[in-house]
């Protein structure tokens, strides 16, 4: 297995970390499997999504905003409430197939890191699996 840093520098933040990712791929010199992303954190995600217009990200990051705010009737005594609640929405791990030693993305689809509870130092485990 290995891992990915991540550094975030806000509260919310949504980070592109499909480069890393395929070097662990091309590294591992797997040709076909899957690829197995996961975040051993409970206000953090990751997601796939667009990544050639950055204001996809930010309407993503906006409507989360909106529709899970900061404050509100949480039981939670931390006050993180609404990072762990949009957390879960996106989810902690992803799986995508290897074909021919590249991950099999879509044209406009890249690998993000999604941050809730930021700044903080993060983690993303990869684990690739040969077919």
């Amino acid at each position: 297995m290995e891992k990915i840093f991540v550094e975030t520098t806000s509260h919310t933040e949504f980070l592109e970390i499909t480069s890393e990712v395929e070097k662990i791929v091309k590294n591992s010199k797997v040709k076909d499997g899957i690829c197995f992303l996961y975040v051993p954190h409970t206000t953090a995600s990751l997601f796939i999504n667009e990544n050639a217009d950055p204001s996809v990200r930010k309407d993503i990051e906006n409507y989360l905003l909106k529709l899970i705010p900061e404050k509100g009737n949480y039981q939670h005594l931390e006050g993180n409430s609404a990072s762990h609640i949009r957390s879960t929405l996106l989810g902690s791990s992803l799986s995508i197939p290897l074909e021919n030693g590249s991950l099999l993305l879509g044209t406009w689809q890249g690998i993000y890191f999604a941050e809730f509870d930021g700044p903080r130092r993060r983690e993303v485990w990869v684990k690739i699996i040969k077919d």
